[in-house]
């Protein structure tokens, strides 16, 4: 976990997982860098929401793989799912329901699946295709993690892969780009972005 800036009520709070996502943000705004993985992300989001003054908002900036043909470019998520947690077995074991489904900021847009798994394989990523568009491993925690704090979250996430055998190639070879897309969507869509 590493904050940069201080968090305030009037200011949101900008989160990616690594800082080759953040490379290009040119701002005066807090960021907040989580760490790769659901774990890492809900820690140290709540952490950095519990250590003083709330954020405005969360704005979660950030890579993810496309789970159908035809998808890229930067996406404002709609709904986020959590693609590794057995929520039926769950609830038939204890009769809760453990993982549901967070809408964010854009109930109309696309639906991101969350997991610790680095989709890179075709059998997984047909199974996702089923129920999401796009794939990561941070954004359903951190709408957890917002969500139980009472701060409104938008997620954003810019197509880095094709979630398939090439995925962990090709990330490390257009994250720079995601980069510069994600900072570019920054300036264009948070007001006090500087």
């Amino acid at each position: 976990m590493h904050l940069t800036g201080n968090i305030t009520s009037d200011r949101p709070l900008l989160v990616l997982a690594v800082a080759e996502e953040a490379q290009y943000l040119d701002t005066t705004l807090p960021v907040l860098l989580t760490g790769m993985g659901k774990v890492n992300a809900a820690t140290a989001l709540a952490a950095a929401l519990a250590g003083g003054p709330l954020p405005s908002e969360v704005v979660n900036l950030g890579t993810a793989g496309a789970l159908r043909p035809g998808w890229h470019g930067t996406h404002l998520v709609g709904t986020v799912v959590q693609h590794d947690l057995d929520s039926d077995t769950l609830r038939t074991l204890t009769g809760e329901t453990y993982g549901a489904p967070l809408t964010t900021a854009d109930p109309d847009g696309p639906v991101l699946a969350t997991g610790d798994s680095f989709i890179a394989d075709e059998a997984d990523r047909l199974r996702l295709a089923e129920h999401a568009s796009l794939v990561d491993m941070e954004g359903y925690a951190l709408a957890a993690a917002a969500h139980r704090a009472g701060v409104p979250i938008r997620i954003v996430k810019h197509v880095s892969d094709d979630a398939d055998e090439s995925a962990a190639r090709t990330w490390r070879e257009t994250v720079g780009e995601c980069a510069r897309a994600l900072a570019d969507w920054a300036a264009h869509h948070i007001p006090a972005y500087a």
